[in-house]
């Protein structure tokens, strides 16, 4: 029997009707056009269908769309603020932190998880926040520098 859900989706309300064993990750993509968000090993193991639900790292892949019921759920087309890409996205871009960018997403919005938790993150604590995403095209270091820079950035504009 389908359910109704209701739910936040970069900050527009939306409401659906559907079996309560569906994917969080086909909603976004099927119902909403929410393509940025990736469906790559269907087990959780990649992070290529990683969202951010009130907040925190999810992996959309693996969850039903009632784990999203009355919550609000970022994905990487919501983290822009108009023409203003997130620092995260823009270190990404000026590091080259991407090739085939088909786990960008997921990583972005981890990155952004971990920055907000920790804003002056080691290297090590960069590489267990990142831990279990997987880059088909092996960018592990640009993604490490991508994100020491958008710390140092995002730092730089909360004391400017």
């Amino acid at each position: 029997m389908d359910v109704t859900v209701r739910l936040n989706v970069n900050g527009v309300d939306k409401t659906i009707t559907a079996d309560p064993e569906r994917r969080l990750l086909d909603v976004l993509r099927e119902e909403f056009r929410l393509t940025g968000t990736k469906y790559g090993c269907g087990e959780g193991q990649c992070g290529a269908c990683l969202v951010l639900v009130n907040g925190e790292p999810l992996r959309s892949c693996l969850s039903p769309i009632t784990v999203a019921d009355g919550k609000s759920i970022m994905t990487i087309e919501g983290l822009a603020r108009g023409d203003s890409l997130h620092a995260v996205q823009e270190a990404f871009l000026e590091e080259e932190a991407m090739q085939c960018g088909y786990c960008t997403s997921g990583m972005i919005l981890s990155a952004v998880a971990l920055l907000r938790e920790n804003p002056n993150p080691t290297d090590e604590e960069i590489a267990a926040g990142m831990n279990g995403h997987i880059c088909r095209c092996n960018g592990y270091v640009k993604v490490m520098n991508a994100i020491r820079h958008a710390a140092n950035t995002l730092r730089s504009e909360s004391h400017g």
